[in-house]
C-alpha cells in the first residue's frame, strides 16, 4: 500500500466503477476493515473537499458519534467476490475512477477529487481494481 508523501495518507488503490454501480473493495482494505461476504455495509457522504463516500461495517458504525450517523445515506451487502453495489445517492457511474484511501477505523474512503486524488494521479505504482 503506497503512502503518497511522508506522513501522508496511505492508499489501497484505484477502484473503477463497473456496471450497475458495482465497486470492488481492494483486498487489503477488505481485510483491514473486516469485511465479510454477505455482511451489511453502510455508506457515508464524503467531505466537500474530496467528494466520494466511505464504506464500512454496521458494527463499526454503532460505535460512532451522532454527527457521523447523520452522514449515512445507504446500505448494501458485500458479495462473495468483494464487490458491493453503490446506491444511486453515491453519485457514481460506470467508468468513474475512485481512490481507495485508508480512513478512520470506521470505513474505507473512496474519493473522487481533491489534493489526495490529484497527488495519486502522479503515482504509477498504485494498483487498479474493478
Amino acid at each position: 500500500m503506497p503512502q503518497l508523501n511522508k506522513r501522508g495518507k496511505w492508499v489501497f488503490g484505484w477502484v473503477i466503477v463497473r456496471s450497475q454501480r458495482k465497486i470492488t473493495i481492494p483486498p487489503e482494505a477488505y481485510i483491514e476493515y473486516g469485511f465479510q461476504p454477505g455482511a451489511a455495509v453502510f455508506f457515508l457522504r464524503g467531505s466537500r473537499r474530496s467528494g466520494g463516500f466511505s464504506v464500512g461495517r454496521w458494527e463499526k458504525l454503532e460505535q460512532a458519534s451522532i454527527p457521523l450517523l447523520r452522514r449515512t445515506f445507504g446500505q448494501a451487502e458485500i458479495c462473495g467476490d468483494g464487490r458491493i453495489d453503490a446506491p444511486p445517492e453515491a453519485g457514481v457511474q460506470p467508468g468513474d475512477k475512485l481512490l481507495a484511501v485508508r480512513g478512520s477505523g470506521f470505513a474505507v474512503l473512496l474519493i473522487t477529487r481533491g489534493p489526495i486524488f490529484q497527488r495519486a494521479l502522479t503515482h504509477d505504482e498504485i494498483e487498479t481494481y474493478g
